[in-house]
Protein backbone atom coordinates (compact mmCIF):
# COMPACT_ATOMS: atom_id res chain seq x y z
CA UNK A 1 0.00 0.00 0.00
CA UNK A 2 0.99 3.35 -0.78
CA UNK A 3 1.29 4.98 2.56
CA UNK A 4 4.08 5.01 5.79
CA UNK A 5 4.56 2.20 8.00
CA UNK A 6 5.09 1.46 11.29
CA UNK A 7 6.79 -2.22 12.51
CA UNK A 8 5.29 -3.01 15.79
CA UNK A 9 7.18 -5.24 18.38
CA UNK A 10 5.46 -7.08 21.49
CA UNK A 11 7.82 -9.09 23.71
CA UNK A 12 7.54 -12.18 26.10
CA UNK A 13 8.47 -11.12 29.59
CA UNK A 14 11.32 -13.36 31.01
CA UNK A 15 9.43 -14.99 33.87
CA UNK A 16 7.05 -16.44 31.73
CA UNK A 17 9.88 -17.76 28.72
CA UNK A 18 10.74 -21.20 30.64
CA UNK A 19 6.32 -21.79 30.19
CA UNK A 20 6.47 -20.58 26.68
CA UNK A 21 9.04 -23.35 25.97
CA UNK A 22 7.38 -26.57 27.75
CA UNK A 23 3.88 -25.00 26.55
CA UNK A 24 4.69 -23.81 22.71
CA UNK A 25 1.32 -23.71 21.24
CA UNK A 26 -0.78 -22.52 23.75
CA UNK A 27 1.66 -19.39 24.61
CA UNK A 28 2.43 -18.74 21.11
CA UNK A 29 -1.41 -18.60 19.82
CA UNK A 30 -1.62 -16.50 22.67
CA UNK A 31 0.68 -14.13 22.47
CA UNK A 32 -0.87 -13.38 18.73
CA UNK A 33 -3.89 -13.03 19.98
CA UNK A 34 -3.52 -11.01 22.46
CA UNK A 35 -0.85 -8.43 20.94
CA UNK A 36 -3.35 -8.11 17.69
CA UNK A 37 -6.64 -7.57 19.68
CA UNK A 38 -4.99 -5.32 21.71
CA UNK A 39 -3.73 -3.01 18.77
CA UNK A 40 -7.02 -3.63 17.32
CA UNK A 41 -9.43 -2.49 20.57
CA UNK A 42 -6.86 0.96 20.71
CA UNK A 43 -7.16 1.70 17.14
CA UNK A 44 -10.94 1.71 17.32
CA UNK A 45 -10.80 4.58 19.91
CA UNK A 46 -11.61 7.66 18.14
CA UNK A 47 -9.07 9.36 20.69
CA UNK A 48 -6.20 7.96 18.60
CA UNK A 49 -7.33 6.52 15.07
CA UNK A 50 -10.94 5.65 15.37
CA UNK A 51 -11.15 2.63 12.68
CA UNK A 52 -10.02 -0.83 11.66
CA UNK A 53 -6.66 -1.47 11.51
CA UNK A 54 -4.61 -3.82 9.14
CA UNK A 55 -1.52 -5.79 10.41
CA UNK A 56 1.24 -8.42 9.66
CA UNK A 57 2.71 -10.27 12.27
CA UNK A 58 6.03 -12.65 12.15
CA UNK A 59 6.70 -14.99 15.30
CA UNK A 60 10.47 -14.42 16.48
CA UNK A 61 11.57 -17.14 19.34
CA UNK A 62 15.48 -16.42 19.08
CA UNK A 63 18.14 -13.91 19.98
CA UNK A 64 21.29 -13.81 18.00
CA UNK A 65 23.05 -15.78 20.53
CA UNK A 66 20.39 -18.30 20.28
CA UNK A 67 18.94 -17.30 23.24
CA UNK A 68 15.35 -18.12 23.92
CA UNK A 69 13.35 -14.78 22.99
CA UNK A 70 9.69 -15.23 21.51
CA UNK A 71 8.17 -12.05 20.28
CA UNK A 72 6.07 -10.87 17.57
CA UNK A 73 6.81 -8.30 14.80
CA UNK A 74 3.78 -6.76 13.06
CA UNK A 75 3.95 -4.22 9.94
CA UNK A 76 1.04 -1.70 10.45
CA UNK A 77 0.16 0.67 8.08
CA UNK A 78 0.07 3.99 9.25
CA UNK A 79 -3.79 4.93 9.38
CA UNK A 80 -7.17 2.86 9.41
CA UNK A 81 -10.64 2.58 7.39
CA UNK A 82 -13.12 4.39 9.25
CA UNK A 83 -16.13 2.41 7.73
CA UNK A 84 -16.44 5.86 5.06
CA UNK A 85 -12.54 6.21 3.88
CA UNK A 86 -9.22 6.15 4.82
CA UNK A 87 -7.54 8.24 7.80
CA UNK A 88 -4.01 8.59 8.62
CA UNK A 89 -2.62 9.01 11.75
CA UNK A 90 -2.05 12.62 13.81
CA UNK A 91 1.31 12.24 13.13
CA UNK A 92 4.03 10.86 10.83
CA UNK A 93 6.16 9.29 13.79
CA UNK A 94 3.27 8.29 16.03
CA UNK A 95 1.08 5.38 15.42
CA UNK A 96 -0.52 4.44 18.81
CA UNK A 97 1.10 4.98 22.76
CA UNK A 98 2.95 2.50 23.39
CA UNK A 99 2.41 2.43 27.36
CA UNK A 100 -1.51 2.20 27.20
CA UNK A 101 -0.79 -0.78 24.33
CA UNK A 102 1.81 -2.83 26.93
CA UNK A 103 -1.39 -2.57 29.36
CA UNK A 104 -4.09 -3.49 27.74
CA UNK A 105 -1.87 -6.37 26.05
CA UNK A 106 -0.77 -7.62 29.16
CA UNK A 107 -4.07 -7.75 30.26
CA UNK A 108 -5.92 -9.89 27.61
CA UNK A 109 -2.97 -12.27 28.15
CA UNK A 110 -3.50 -12.85 31.28
CA UNK A 111 -7.17 -13.34 30.81
CA UNK A 112 -6.78 -15.60 28.06
CA UNK A 113 -4.35 -17.75 30.06
CA UNK A 114 -7.26 -17.90 33.07
CA UNK A 115 -8.44 -20.62 30.76
CA UNK A 116 -5.66 -23.05 31.58
CA UNK A 117 -4.55 -24.95 34.39
CA UNK A 118 -0.80 -23.22 34.04
CA UNK A 119 -2.15 -19.79 35.25
CA UNK A 120 -1.98 -20.13 38.98
CA UNK A 121 1.31 -21.91 38.56
CA UNK A 122 2.79 -18.51 37.16
CA UNK A 123 4.87 -15.98 39.13
CA UNK A 124 2.02 -13.21 39.98
CA UNK A 125 4.66 -10.46 39.91
CA UNK A 126 4.78 -10.70 35.86
CA UNK A 127 1.17 -9.54 36.15
CA UNK A 128 2.66 -6.12 38.11
CA UNK A 129 5.59 -5.36 36.12
CA UNK A 130 5.57 -3.36 32.91
CA UNK A 131 5.91 -5.31 29.26
CA UNK A 132 7.76 -4.50 26.47
CA UNK A 133 6.04 -2.96 23.14
CA UNK A 134 7.79 -1.24 20.80
CA UNK A 135 6.56 0.88 18.18
CA UNK A 136 9.10 2.91 15.29
CA UNK A 137 8.28 3.99 11.72
CA UNK A 138 9.66 2.49 8.78
CA UNK A 139 8.90 4.62 6.24
CA UNK A 140 7.34 2.77 3.33
CA UNK A 141 7.42 -0.26 4.60
CA UNK A 142 9.95 -2.01 2.25
CA UNK A 143 13.24 -2.21 4.59
CA UNK A 144 11.09 -3.75 7.16
CA UNK A 145 9.50 -6.30 4.85
CA UNK A 146 12.66 -7.09 3.96
CA UNK A 147 13.49 -7.57 7.56
CA UNK A 148 11.04 -9.85 8.61
CA UNK A 149 11.23 -12.01 5.43
CA UNK A 150 14.29 -13.27 6.59
CA UNK A 151 12.31 -15.08 9.63
CA UNK A 152 9.53 -16.78 7.41
CA UNK A 153 11.92 -19.36 6.07
CA UNK A 154 15.64 -19.23 7.88
CA UNK A 155 16.27 -20.61 10.88
CA UNK A 156 17.99 -19.73 13.80
CA UNK A 157 21.37 -19.54 12.37
CA UNK A 158 22.97 -19.79 9.06
CA UNK A 159 25.84 -21.84 7.83
CA UNK A 160 27.65 -18.48 7.05
CA UNK A 161 28.02 -17.81 10.89
CA UNK A 162 29.77 -20.96 11.71
CA UNK A 163 33.25 -20.86 12.84
CA UNK A 164 33.87 -24.30 13.79
CA UNK A 165 32.42 -27.40 15.21
CA UNK A 166 34.38 -29.69 16.60
CA UNK A 167 33.57 -32.89 19.23
CA UNK A 168 34.14 -30.32 22.10
CA UNK A 169 32.92 -27.09 21.27
CA UNK A 170 30.52 -25.58 18.30
CA UNK A 171 31.85 -21.80 17.56
CA UNK A 172 30.11 -19.28 15.66
CA UNK A 173 29.85 -15.66 14.99
CA UNK A 174 26.59 -12.91 16.11
CA UNK A 175 26.48 -9.43 16.46
CA UNK A 176 24.70 -7.80 19.55
CA UNK A 177 21.55 -5.63 19.30
CA UNK A 178 23.11 -2.14 18.75
CA UNK A 179 26.85 -2.88 17.81
CA UNK A 180 28.25 -3.20 14.33
CA UNK A 181 30.78 -5.64 16.09
CA UNK A 182 30.63 -9.25 15.15
CA UNK A 183 31.60 -11.56 18.29
CA UNK A 184 32.47 -15.19 19.39
CA UNK A 185 30.46 -17.52 21.27
CA UNK A 186 31.62 -20.87 22.37
CA UNK A 187 29.25 -23.68 23.25
CA UNK A 188 29.66 -27.22 24.20
CA UNK A 189 27.64 -29.56 21.61
CA UNK A 190 25.15 -30.90 23.72
CA UNK A 191 24.12 -27.07 24.89
CA UNK A 192 24.30 -25.78 21.01
CA UNK A 193 21.80 -28.89 20.18
CA UNK A 194 19.60 -27.56 23.51
CA UNK A 195 19.77 -23.81 22.09
CA UNK A 196 19.02 -24.79 18.71
CA UNK A 197 16.36 -26.79 18.73
CA UNK A 198 14.51 -24.93 21.22
CA UNK A 199 13.25 -22.68 18.28
CA UNK A 200 11.88 -25.83 16.27
CA UNK A 201 8.34 -24.62 16.30
CA UNK A 202 5.14 -27.45 17.15
CA UNK A 203 4.52 -29.14 13.97
CA UNK A 204 1.88 -27.53 11.54
CA UNK A 205 2.49 -24.09 13.53
CA UNK A 206 1.53 -20.66 11.51
CA UNK A 207 3.82 -18.53 12.08
CA UNK A 208 3.14 -15.67 9.38
CA UNK A 209 -0.62 -14.12 10.38
CA UNK A 210 -2.63 -11.11 9.30
CA UNK A 211 -5.48 -9.33 11.20
CA UNK A 212 -8.07 -6.59 10.45
CA UNK A 213 -8.14 -5.46 6.43
CA UNK A 214 -5.36 -7.73 5.60
CA UNK A 215 -7.57 -10.86 6.92
CA UNK A 216 -7.82 -13.23 4.28
CA UNK A 217 -12.16 -12.67 4.39
CA UNK A 218 -11.17 -8.65 3.95
CA UNK A 219 -9.63 -8.77 0.78
CA UNK A 220 -12.41 -7.29 -1.26
CA UNK A 221 -11.66 -4.22 1.07
CA UNK A 222 -8.42 -4.32 0.97
CA UNK A 223 -8.67 -4.23 -2.40
CA UNK A 224 -10.71 -1.05 -2.69
CA UNK A 225 -8.69 0.95 0.04
CA UNK A 226 -5.74 0.07 -2.30
CA UNK A 227 -7.64 1.45 -5.00
CA UNK A 228 -8.74 4.79 -3.16
CA UNK A 229 -4.89 5.02 -2.38
CA UNK A 230 -3.44 4.45 -5.63
CA UNK A 231 -3.08 7.90 -7.73
CA UNK A 232 -5.88 7.59 -10.55
CA UNK A 233 -4.45 5.99 -14.12
CA UNK A 234 -3.61 9.01 -16.55
CA UNK A 235 -5.95 9.05 -19.38
CA UNK A 236 -4.46 10.69 -22.81
CA UNK A 237 -6.87 11.92 -25.05
CA UNK A 238 -7.36 10.44 -28.69
CA UNK A 239 -5.90 12.62 -31.38
CA UNK A 240 -8.32 14.67 -33.59
CA UNK A 241 -9.02 13.51 -37.43
CA UNK A 242 -7.37 16.60 -38.74
CA UNK A 243 -4.16 15.87 -36.62
CA UNK A 244 -3.83 12.29 -37.55
CA UNK A 245 -3.74 13.48 -41.23
CA UNK A 246 -1.03 15.88 -41.10
CA UNK A 247 1.00 13.70 -39.82
CA UNK A 248 2.56 11.26 -42.15
CA UNK A 249 3.82 7.91 -41.13
CA UNK A 250 7.60 6.99 -40.83
CA UNK A 251 9.37 5.77 -43.64
CA UNK A 252 11.87 3.22 -43.37
CA UNK A 253 15.29 4.40 -45.43
CA UNK A 254 17.72 2.63 -47.65
CA UNK A 255 20.51 1.27 -45.58
CA UNK A 256 22.85 2.09 -49.26
CA UNK A 257 21.59 5.09 -50.45
CA UNK A 258 19.14 6.98 -48.00
CA UNK A 259 16.16 7.06 -49.90
CA UNK A 260 12.92 6.34 -48.41
CA UNK A 261 11.68 2.51 -49.39
CA UNK A 262 8.23 2.26 -50.20
CA UNK A 263 6.20 -1.16 -50.32
CA UNK A 264 5.96 -2.37 -53.65
CA UNK A 265 4.91 -6.27 -52.61
CA UNK A 266 3.05 -8.38 -49.70
CA UNK A 267 5.01 -11.77 -49.32
CA UNK A 268 2.40 -14.09 -47.65
CA UNK A 269 3.73 -16.95 -44.81
CA UNK A 270 4.68 -20.27 -45.94
CA UNK A 271 2.37 -23.14 -45.51
CA UNK A 272 3.61 -25.08 -42.42
CA UNK A 273 4.28 -28.70 -44.19
CA UNK A 274 2.04 -31.56 -43.37
CA UNK A 275 3.90 -33.33 -40.52
CA UNK A 276 4.53 -37.20 -41.69
CA UNK A 277 3.07 -39.90 -39.83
Amino acid sequence: MPVPYFLLTFTLPAELRSWARRQQTLFYNTLFRASAAATQELAQDPRFLGGTIGMMGILHTWGRDLSYHPHVHYLVPAGVWDGSGWRYGRYQRFLLPVRALSILFRAKFRDALKQHDCFNQLPPTVWQKEWVVHCQPVGRGKRALKYLAAYVFRVALSNQRLVSATDEAVTFRYRPSGSSQWRLCTLAPLEFMRRFLQHVLPKGFVKVRYYGFFSPGQRPLLTQIRDLLLPPPVVTEPKSGKAQSQESPVQPCCPLCGAPMHPTQAIPPLKPRARPP
